[in-house]
């Protein structure tokens, strides 16, 4: 079957998008992984379904698939892509759109054609709940990698995030620790790995490992998980801008219990057909 598609990106997370409403759309493992490839498929960090709302006070619901096949959780960037892509395809006309995910709802708001922001909803930092092994809730958590020990901040935002902080983001070794981190043992439903470097109380830069994909130019819900543990440690302001391979995202958040908002931009590639 042939499947009409939109290529998009966050800050050079990219995805590909298939509107499962106007056509139907049943993704395999195997198919996603040939899809995300980039040399024998389209090529993309994951894919993303938007389907009917599945509530009655809900305007979508969409799904996210990774590189490697797995649906996951969340996606910041992602969302923001999600928003601009109903906006610009005619979905809807609303500047606020209610979807929900896997992980719960979330809330979009269109401030102008290439902004996004997005209420991504309350952090989870009960280890139980992030998923996390561990006996109670830490600022930091000691994980043993072959015998090293690492602290690192455990965060979900509708999907897991451990957060080390490194002295620099360019000599911090996200390609070899990231995946050992991914699959630790504590980690059940395994987990994305920010590197965070503090340039100041208001501006990180970030590298992210991400579950399922690699390292990706930019992880959304990846920089919030980061400013909240880096806020929940004291070393950082209610608004901070982070900077990513791919381009910046601001990220804010009042505290426990609130919201963290996340604003960035998202575009529009190429629209296409594939044969499935």
């Amino acid at each position: 079957m042939a499947l009409k598609f939109s290529k998009m990106h966050g800050l050079g997370n990219d995805f590909v998008v298939f509107n499962a409403i106007d056509q139907e759309v049943q993704l395999t493992p195997e198919q996603c992984r040939r899809i995300a490839d980039r040399h024998f498929g389209i090529g993309c960090d994951q894919i993303l379904l938007i389907e009917v709302s599945r509530e009655p006070d809900t305007d979508f619901y969409y799904r996210i698939f990774n590189a490697d096949g797995s649906e996951v959780e969340q996606c910041g960037n992602g969302a923001r892509c999600f928003g601009r892509y109903v906006r610009t395809q005619g979905l809807t006309g609303k500047e606020v759109i209610d979807v929900g995910t896997h992980s719960g709802r979330i809330k979009l708001y269109i401030e102008n054609e290439d902004q996004i922001r997005i209420d991504m909803g309350a952090p989870v930092l009960e280890p139980d709940l992030i998923p996390l092994e561990a006996d109670r809730r830490e600022l930091l958590y000691p994980i043993d990698v072959n015998g090293k020990q690492f602290d690192i901040g455990g965060v979900s935002m509708g999907n897991p995030h451990a957060v080390l902080q490194v002295a620099s983001v360019n000599s911090a070794p996200v390609l070899t620790l990231g995946p050992l981190l991914e699959n630790h043992v504590c980690f059940p439903q395994r987990v994305n790995v920010g590197f965070m470097e503090i340039c100041s109380r208001a501006h990180i830069r970030l590298r992210v490992f991400e579950r399922g994909t690699g390292e990706t130019l930019a992880c959304g819900s990846g920089a919030c998980a980061a400013v909240v543990a880096g806020r929940l440690q004291g070393l950082l302001d209610e608004q901070v801008v982070v900077s990513l391979p791919g381009g910046d995202l601001v990220i804010k958040w009042q505290g426990e219990g609130r919201s963290v908002w996340m604003t960035g931009p998202a575009a529009h590639v190429y629209e296409g057909k594939i044969e499935i």
